[in-house]
């Protein structure tokens, strides 16, 4: 019986230009889909209920920090660590986020 050479679990993670590239095709092909229905299809069948509901946590504590609610508060109300409020703070203070312009293109201001 032969050697067999499997490649290494998890390696595909490594290979960074081949995922810089899907990537970009990743970005490029969602930019394309204008019915948020078949976007939130997408997600479901991309990801993970756990991973979908990350990105949901995630959206909603960048908005909760837009809004001006205190990280503690925060972090009391959605069950999140510190460290991960921390974090969307720091993206937030970013000139030129797209989280940034998103918040504002969905109407969420500090005070609102």
């Amino acid at each position: 019986m032969g050697i067999q050479n499997k490649p290494k679990r998890g390696a595909g993670r490594r290979d960074s230009a081949a995922n810089a590239a899907a990537r970009r095709e990743l970005a490029e092909l969602i930019v394309s889909i204008n019915d948020p229905a078949a976007l939130e299809r997408l997600f479901d069948e991309l990801f993970t209920r756990a991973e979908l509901l990350d990105l949901v946590l995630r959206w909603r504590l960048l908005k909760m920090l837009k809004e001006g609610m205190p990280q503690r508060m925060i972090a009391e109300n959605l069950g999140i660590s510190l460290c991960k409020i921390t974090r969307g703070s720091r993206v937030l203070k970013q000139p030129d986020a797209v989280i940034v312009k998103l918040l504002r293109q969905a109407g969420i201001e500090k005070g609102k």
